[in-house]
């Protein structure tokens, strides 16, 4: 592979050890762990978190999941430095009675674990790396910062730290894609040699506002969790290829292909933000020369799995499939993320893993 913009090749020697590593044998590996408790004797309390900005698109949707388990978080306050803003979020059932606090107010909290980091996209880094460097961990909504060179800079001093970097990939944790997390590592598909995933949606004015600011359109605000969970199962591509067919003259990049090139697979990325049935269609198939899953809609918990041999309680041939998926959206990005801070388990994830993806991104958005 390689090296883009200071990224070191997997497998090459690097200034930080956890840069060397085999990312495809981490991550799965990793993953085939998660539920192994570090600690036999863990502290079950609460961790106390809080939220900077209520910009971003998940923000509100953060809060509410975050406040909803209310066993396992305790949510000491929120900051949203623009006025107007802060008005709106106050009235909102999301926000009410919560603290409002200035950054360095939230940052000096007594017992302050973690901070979601929820802001546009353009103070994303900088905040991050402002509570990295106060000893918090981080929960990093995606796409987690517009250059590289920011990305990469706050995901190794966290590391650098011992402080988790969770980003807000939803599909990390959605059950049908642990379960085809699981039966890549475990061989069911055999050799992956093709991804096809489409990420859809009709864009309402405000989304194309929001889109035709960023430089890499919607392939980077949106096709960043597909490529998150490819970059999972196959590692950093080889080469990538973006191609972008805007349908309109607005300077909007609102429809955009791109094509992650790896030794013996090519992984095909669509973000159409002109589709009017862009929710339904979208999907993500894995085919590989023993088997394929291919999940659609993609948050549905519906895929279809066709096997040369059977596993567990799957047998050969095609058969639909159906995995029950939580009613909370984002509930298992912090459930697993108060795991992490109460040592029972690491997170699947790590810094080279995130750097190769936000690269990834980049490049399937154009940008670099």
């Amino acid at each position: 592979m390689h090296p883009v913009c200071g990224v070191t090749r997997f497998g090459q020697s690097s200034p930080l050890s956890f840069l060397r590593m085999n990312r495809r044998h981490f991550l799965l590996q990793s993953l085939a762990a998660s539920a192994v408790s570090l600690s036999s004797a863990a502290d079950a309390r609460r961790i106390r978190i809080g939220q900077i900005g209520t910009a971003h698109a998940h923000a509100s949707g953060k809060m509410d999941a975050m406040r909803a388990l209310d066993t396992l978080v305790d949510v000491v306050g929120v900051v949203e430095a623009d006025a107007a803003r802060r008005g709106s979020a106050a009235k909102s059932k999301t926000y009410a009675g919560l603290a409002w606090m200035s950054v360095d107010e939230l940052l000096a909290a007594p017992g302050l674990d973690a901070v979601a980091v929820e802001t546009r996209i353009e103070d994303s880094a900088p905040t991050a790396l402002k509570c990295i460097r106060a000893g918090k961990h981080i929960h990093l909504d995606k796409p987690g910062a517009l250059e590289h060179a920011q990305f990469k800079r706050l995901r190794i001093e966290a590391e650098e730290r011992s402080l988790t970097v969770q980003m807000g990939y939803m599909l990390r944790y959605n059950p049908a894609f642990e379960l085809l997390f699981r039966a890549v590592r475990e061989g069911w598909l055999g050799e992956i040699t093709e991804i096809d995933a489409a990420m859809g949606k009709l864009a309402d004015a405000g989304t194309r506002k929001t889109i035709g600011s960023l430089p890499g359109g919607g392939m980077f605000e949106l096709g960043c969790h597909v490529i998150d969970a490819i970059v999972t199962l196959l590692g950093k591509p080889t080469s990538v290829q973006p191609v972008s067919t805007p349908t309109r003259d607005d300077g909007v990049k609102d429809n955009q292909t791109a094509v992650l090139r790896y030794p013996k697979a090519a992984a095909v990325v669509r973000v159409n933000h002109a589709d009017p049935f862009g929710g339904p269609r979208r999907r993500f198939c894995v085919a590989g020369t023993k088997g394929v899953i291919d999940i659609q809609p993609m948050e549905s918990g519906r895929f279809t799995i066709s096997l040369s041999e059977p596993h567990e309680s799957w047998r050969k041939g095609q058969q639909p499939g159906q995995i029950a998926v939580p009613t909370g959206r984002y509930d298992g990005e912090f459930r697993d993320l108060a795991k992490i801070i109460r040592g029972e388990k690491k997170l699947a994830w790590d810094a080279a893993h995130d750097i190769a993806v936000h690269e990834t991104v980049l490049l399937a958005a154009g940008v670099m």
